[in-house]
């Protein structure tokens, strides 16, 4: 099992920047696909950035892509996203994810608002 915890969320500025976080627990963070979801008032929870265990490989949705920046650091059980070039649409909860095989685990979520 996993814990997730969120943090580096806050108020900005449009055209200003965030990093978020999630620190994992556990010995076995790295066999983990990790994922960055958001939700907007009002809204369902959607897709944001994900990452292969290694770092490898990422994706990331349209909405954000040139934008957000996932990554990981293994050794300190930690995920990372990058935010850039905020938009007032970016204004969600972010919540961590994680997943291997067949279980997955969600973090408490972090609010980003971003004001125009």
């Amino acid at each position: 099992q996993v814990q997730l915890v969120e943090s580096g969320g806050g108020l900005v500025q449009a055209g200003g920047s965030l990093r978020l976080s999630c620190a994992a627990s556990g010995r076995t963070f790295s066999s983990y696909v990790m994922d960055w979801f958001r939700q907007a008032p009002g809204k369902g929870r959607e897709f944001v950035a994900s990452i292969s265990w290694s770092g490898g490989n990422t994706y990331y949705a349209d909405s954000v892509k040139d934008r957000f920046t996932i990554s990981r650091d293994n050794a300190k059980n930690t995920l990372y996203l990058q935010m850039n070039s905020l938009k007032p649409e970016d204004t969600a909860v972010y919540y961590c994810h994680a997943t291997r095989d067949g279980m997955d685990y969600w973090g408490k979520g972090t609010l980003v608002t971003v004001s125009s």
